[in-house]
């Protein structure tokens, strides 16, 4: 069975970028009807690339508590109105944690990170010493709890030896913990609550996948025009490639064409150029 995520269009586009092709194949790792908990940026672009493509039934929630959002710009944040407004409905912030994450109603948190290691620990805390960091980050967010109670998480990163690092800084959102064994080593009542981990990492490089056995990150599909080396070298552990790994396909046209438009209508917006509604 194919490792790969299923191509809905076959005319492959003339040109993309390296972040397009991230894009493009993380949505379609998106299946129609999955119910999906959405981190802004990277995620959030796919996300809703898949929901105007190959999966329209796709449920998108924000952790500001909006249901089945179908956003015709992209949020800057989660407290962005758009999200509001086009939600099917609102909840509560303890709502949407209690009842939907922690009752096992997500099937896919989708998340991006500063910081990724050999484990999928993911780090968006800071850079450096806890006491004397270097960098601050974001923060977590509601980004620790996705990461632990959906069914399984999906990763996008941009690929380089600052971001994929031997050890993170700091583990903001769980993987499989430093020994990758931190989720088979949990209490069954509390494993009972957990979901998989991560399942997938998208960079702009490769596909990469936790081994079944020891959960380290593999690689298993190389994206057009990247070789092993260039992963080896933007990578900061000695990353191991199954034995045949997959070339990803290409984008579609449809899918960079809508991609491209749904960003510049986001541009448009934010910079005040309002315009009608899609349908």
């Amino acid at each position: 069975m194919s490792d790969m995520p299923p191509v809905h269009d076959s005319t492959t586009a003339r040109d993309y970028t390296a972040t397009e092709m991230m894009t493009v194949t993380a949505s379609r790792a998106l299946t129609n009807g999955t119910t999906c908990f959405v981190g802004i940026g990277l995620p959030s672009e796919a996300a809703n690339l898949a929901r105007l493509t190959h999966a329209p039934d796709t449920v998108l929630i924000y952790e500001s508590g909006t249901l089945q959002t179908r956003p015709d710009v992209l949020p800057l944040s989660i407290g962005d109105g758009e999200l509001c407004d086009t939600a099917l409905s609102t909840v509560s912030v303890p709502e949407m944690f209690r009842y939907w994450l922690q009752g096992g109603r997500v099937d896919v948190g989708f998340l991006g990170t500063a910081q990724i290691d050999r484990y999928a620990n993911l780090n968006t805390t800071l850079i450096g010493d806890y006491r004397e960091p270097k960098v601050r980050l974001p923060g977590g967010g509601g980004a620790p709890e996705i990461a632990t109670n959906s069914r399984e998480v999906f990763v996008m990163i941009k690929h380089s030896p600052r971001a994929f690092v031997e050890e993170v800084d700091f583990i903001t959102s769980l993987g499989f913990g430093r020994d990758g064994r931190a989720r088979d080593d949990l209490h069954p009542e509390t494993a009972r609550h957990t979901g998989r981990g991560p399942t997938l990492v998208i960079t702009d490089l490769c596909l990469m996948r936790p081994d079944p056995d020891t959960h380290e990150l593999v690689v298993t599909s190389i994206h057009p025009g990247v070789t092993r080396e260039q992963i080896v070298d933007a990578t900061g552990w000695p990353v191991r490639f199954v034995d045949a790994p997959e070339a990803t396909p290409e984008p579609s046209g449809h899918e960079v064409s809508t991609l491209r438009e749904l960003k510049a209508r986001t541009e448009r917006h934010h910079s005040g150029h309002h315009e009608e509604k899609s349908a």
